[in-house]
């Protein structure tokens, strides 16, 4: 008998914290950069192109967590039948944590023992295990670490569905996602269904990662000879597979580095992938075709990668991804009509086959594979459930489990305004008892003509970045008004007009938050002196605000003011120089300045950067640019020989080593 039921689920947790009040107006470092794609044919390169953005604006950056973990009891909604038993984190973008395979009480995904943030995600924090569903652009979704709509729906036999749904902000369209396990259902049925309620076309980024134990004796397999590879060094190659440069790139224990491999599927293949043990059993995901790309990624047993594993999910453990999505690799956007929705189904279950196929040759294995997801559920079953989805995937929602954000109600009014009525959908409600106070500000504006009067100490809540509400703010004239017209000019990429905006903003009243968008603004176009200014005057406003004390040591140590940075450093309050990200760049401003000692004691005491960003690797550099100015000074040393020491496995977060 199929359920749906609210629970709780308790786990060491870090908490996701307070977001940043720091608009992200320029992004950073981007992994998913793409410094050759020569490799790919015309429509993937002009996917490539196609839809980048410069900021994950309107959005916030969640960095306020840290690394001590505490017991919490964490809200689930749980799908059960006889056969599965399906647990999801409404409150963690939908999150599905847990599936597991009954009959056997077998764990079919990588479900983590803790809940701990990390700097992965578009908003900084993210957490590993389960099934994350990522929407908006390349990289994990804005929404991961936030809570979603979560409704109780039924299919027409009666059969409960957990509907989650979200209005995605960077791209201004509405994503569903229909879970259910009908009676005797073998697999997990999970509908998808984006909605362009917009007049223009949007580009639509889309992919479901999995997570699922590794072990030396599981293989991935997906129906295909080649795969698009990328890594760290930005490089698109097509190789084939599973042997490549000597290696069986299926068998992740083994592989060395860190990598992508997006799997080539012939027109026409049965879209899968699946990672199956020595007994031949595992994780298996399928879809109908919409969902085209199949993706493996690994970690790699290099010291970094094993660094990494463990900063996410703790000592001993270990998992690798499969992942599927809208396009053929996750550097990819594709082009969403005006108007228009997309929908398809995905399946997860357990599936078996003849060990000694799976494990020997490729073909075999494949072979052997869609053999056992035939019997698990044909492709044909999964086009009549596709089919099927019509008679209920528009009805209203039957009870309300879990609010997510207020956004897609404030854009709703917004929209209602102007006689607009695209998000008033009556299988994603947007009520309005779902404002809060990030949309307070915006109804204000929406409604009375102005924002409220807000104490300059105060820092904004949140951001817009949709043109719609320029005519709103045209007029503003106090200060609140005026930083947000300049945040809205950035978005629309008039950089003259925003420095404008944000000087009248310190003209009307002095105020942390324009100045820093201005030394933000002058540091972006390599103007050293303006930026110093700017960010130290901003720091005089608001002292007490960590990522902007961040932000200012960054500038000064860049600009070649490492003495100013330290004594930026001394004047602040112990619990802010505790702060792992300030005592890494007070370490820096200290080398910097000559004071090798001070670094070396930051070094020995230990440096712990909790938002310390995939792919970042300062911590190491740190390390070594330490013990090489040390080794400069050890004359004796240098005669001997002595080589320098190796990075402790703490400061180890590199991700691209010497290829396997």
């Amino acid at each position: 008998m199929s359920e749906l039921r609210l629970s709780t689920l308790v786990m060491p947790t870090a908490e996701t914290g307070p977001a940043n009040p720091l608009p992200p107006l320029f992004t950073g470092f981007d992994t998913h950069a793409v410094a050759d794609a020569s490799a790919a044919d015309d429509e993937m390169r002009r996917n490539i192109s196609y839809g980048r953005l410069s900021s994950v604006l309107p959005y916030t950056v969640q960095d306020g967590y840290g690394r001590a973990r505490e017991p919490r009891a964490h809200q689930v909604a749980i799908l059960e039948n006889d056969i599965l038993r399906a647990t999801f984190l409404p409150h963690t973008g939908g999150r599905l944590w847990s599936l597991v395979h009954k009959p056997s009480d077998r764990e079919l995904l990588f479900r983590n023992p803790v809940f701990q943030p990390a700097n992965l995600a578009l908003r900084n924090a993210w957490v590993a295990g389960g099934v994350e569903w990522n929407i908006g652009t390349i990289g994990h979704s804005p929404t991961t670490c936030a809570p979603l709509h979560a409704v109780r729906a039924e299919r027409p036999d009666g059969t409960p569905v957990l509907r989650m749904y979200e209005f995605e902000r960077l791209r201004r369209v509405v994503f569903q996602i229909d879970a259910s396990l009908p009676d005797d259902s073998e697999t997990l049925l999970v509908h998808v269904r984006i909605v362009n309620p917009n007049s223009h076309e949007v580009p639509l980024y889309w992919w479901s990662n999995i997570a699922v134990a590794e072990a030396p004796d599981v293989r991935v397999l997906a129906p295909a000879d080649g795969a698009w590879q990328f890594s760290y060094d930005q490089v698109l190659r097509h190789v084939p597979v599973p042997e490549h440069e000597g290696l069986d790139r299926s068998r992740t224990a083994r592989a060395q580095a860190a990598a992508d491999y997006f799997f080539d599927l012939a027109p026409g293949q049965r879209r899968w992938i699946a990672a199956l043990d020595g007994r031949g059993e595992g994780l298996v995901q399928t879809s109908t075709d919409r969902l085209r790309g199949r993706k493996l990624f690994l970690w790699g047993r290099h010291a970094g990668g094993r660094r990494w594993q463990e900063w996410l999910s703790g000592p001993d453990t270990a998992y690798l991804e499969i992942q599927a999505g809208l396009a053929r690799t996750q550097l990819e956007h594709v082009p969403l009509p005006a108007g228009a929705e997309w929908t398809w189904v995905e399946a997860y279950g357990l599936l078996g086959a003849d060990p000694a196929r799976v494990h020997g040759d490729w073909a075999g294995a494949r072979t052997a594979a869609e053999a056992g997801l035939d019997a698990l559920i044909t492709r044909e079953a999964l086009e009549a459930e596709l089919a099927g989805a019509a008679a209920w995937i528009d009805a209203p929602p039957r009870e309300i489990l879990a609010h997510g954000s207020g956004w897609g109600a404030l854009e709703r009014r917004r929209r209602l305004a102007a006689d607009d009525d695209s998000l008033s959908l009556p299988a994603t409600p947007f009520p309005d008892g779902t404002l809060g106070p990030e949309q307070a500000p915006w109804l204000a504006l929406l409604t009375v003509g102005a924002m409220p009067d807000t104490p300059p100490a105060v820092p904004p809540v949140s951001y817009e970045t949709d043109q719609g509400w320029a005519p709103l703010l045209a007029g503003a004239r106090d200060w609140l008004g005026l930083l947000h017209q300049g945040v809205l000019h950035t978005a629309g990429g008039d950089l003259v007009a925003a420095e404008a905006a944000w000087s009248a903003s310190v003209a009307v009243r002095p105020n942390a938050w324009a100045y820093r968008n201005l030394g933000a603004l002058a540091d972006r176009r390599g103007a050293t002196d303006a930026a110093v200014h700017s960010y130290l005057r901003a720091h005089e406003l608001a002292p007490h605000v960590v990522p902007l004390v961040c932000e200012l040591l960054d500038v000064l140590i860049r600009g070649g003011l490492p003495a100013l940075a330290l004594s930026v450093v001394d004047a602040l309050g112990a619990g802010q120089r505790a702060a792992g990200r300030v005592r890494l760049l007070e370490a820096r401003a200290a080398l910097a300045a000559g004071e090798t000692d001070r670094c070396g004691a930051l070094l020995d005491e230990g440096i712990e950067v909790p938002t310390i960003q995939e792919g970042e690797t300062s911590l190491g550099d740190l390390w070594r640019e330490y013990q090489e100015q040390q080794a400069a000074t050890d004359v004796a040393g240098r005669a001997r020989g002595v080589p320098i020491p190796a990075i402790p496995p703490a400061y180890d977060f590199t991700l691209h080593p010497a290829a396997d």
